[in-house]
């Protein structure tokens, strides 16, 4: 299982001791979330990677958005499902970007990543058609629950994968066999030193999400993870 981990690795593990900084849904408290400016702010914050979310419009775009309607953050009570790219343009004044435009900004950061979140399963082979169409395989990964990231495996048997938890129960050897994740990626506030040591133990990097206070970020640096994911860059990077 190990072997094959490392077979599916596209970059080099975080050197230890150095927690890599993940900018959530780019910069949100400088900029509308999963926005080009959000993600720019991000990475000139320090970000090593950007992690942004990705859902298909009605002729399968993929675009970047959180929720499944425009209404939280562009004040349209509209399904993104059932919109065209065309039409969540004119809605949005432009302002929802595709996921090509998000990888040929990563691109300009020569170091930065990208890290697609996909809460919808569905969105999965299209998202990694567009990677790949990219040329961005070797800078961009994937996380979500397990139906996606299930989803990611199938359409790309090397793909990077980051499997996103949020249950104290580990997740269930059956799955992680099928998955292959290089990281396991879990909310903060499970995170013990206990925990991350069983996950390197096993071979698996491991990643918090999401802490915007610099004393969680210290305490999680204690505790061994590889990656923290925040909402506050700067602010994180400082303190680690």
């Amino acid at each position: 299982m190990r072997a094959a981990r490392r077979a599916t690795a596209s970059a080099p593990a975080p050197a230890r001791g150095r927690v890599a900084v993940i900018g959530h849904r780019g910069a949100p408290y400088e900029a509308r979330e999963n926005t080009l400016a959000s993600l720019r702010a991000a990475l000139e914050a320090g970000a090593d990677a950007v992690e942004i979310d990705v859902r298909l419009t009605a002729d399968r775009v993929p675009v970047l958005l959180h929720d499944a309607t425009l209404e939280r953050l562009w004040g349209h009570d509209r399904p993104l499902a059932a919109l065209t790219y065309g039409q969540v343009a004119g809605l949005t004044a432009d302002g929802v970007p595709t996921l090509r435009e998000a990888l040929a900004l990563t691109a300009k950061y020569p170091s930065a990543r990208a890290l697609v979140d996909l809460p919808d399963p569905a969105a999965a082979s299209a998202a990694v058609a567009e990677v790949r169409e990219s040329g961005a395989e070797d800078r961009a990964y994937y996380c979500g629950g397990g139906l996606s990231m299930l989803a990611v495996r199938a359409a790309d048997p090397a793909a990077e994968i980051a499997l996103s938890w949020c249950r104290t129960a580990p997740p269930r050897p059956e799955l992680l066999a099928r998955v292959r994740p290089r990281w396991l990626n879990y909310h903060f506030g499970l995170v013990t030193p206990e925990l991350v040591e069983r996950a390197h133990a096993g071979g698996y990097l491991f990643a918090a999400w999401t802490t915007d206070l610099p004393r969680t970020a210290r305490r999680l640096k204690r505790a061994g993870v590889d990656a923290v994911t925040t909402n506050r860059v700067a602010a994180v990077r400082a303190a680690l």
